[in-house]
């Protein structure tokens, strides 16, 4: 899953485990189809591999990953901006997961079937980000009626 201003897109979904930390470059290279460029990126620890610090460092993407080696030049800049990001991801994705969870059926899903269980998983993401967008134009037109 991947966010964007509150907002959730669902990147992959499988019924089946898999790796969730190698699929960081597809995650950027999809938010960067759907919203343009990207300069700051968020992730859980497992996302920090030698292989996706290589593809944000190259592609100048700065992350909450925790530092490998002698602390740089602007150590302090980057620490301040990490613990920004870590604070952010830790309040706004996993706040969302527990909305899904506790809100739109999602703790529970008792699908016996793969289709089945994607659809659920589908509705309760989608019918959340459907009720953010509704608060957020019901603010926005209160704010336009008081000016």
């Amino acid at each position: 899953m991947i966010q964007f201003d509150g907002i959730n897109f669902i990147e992959h979904l499988s019924f089946y485990a898999f790796n969730e930390g190698t699929r960081l470059v597809k995650s950027i290279r999809y938010g960067r189809s759907l919203f343009g460029k990207i300069t700051h990126t968020s992730a859980d620890d497992i996302y920090a591999t030698n292989a996706n610090r290589k593809y944000t460092t190259a592609a100048h993407i700065v992350t909450n990953f925790k530092r490998k080696g002698r602390a740089g030049k602007h150590e302090e800049q980057r620490l301040i901006i990490s613990r920004e990001l870590r604070k952010e991801q830790a309040t706004r994705m996993e706040g969302s997961f527990g909305i899904e969870k506790a809100h739109y059926g999602l703790k529970r899903i008792r699908a016996m079937t793969e289709l089945n269980e994607i659809l659920w998983i589908f509705f309760g993401v989608h019918t959340t980000n459907a009720v953010r967008i509704a608060k957020r134009l019901a603010v926005s037109r209160v704010e336009r009626m008081a000016s």
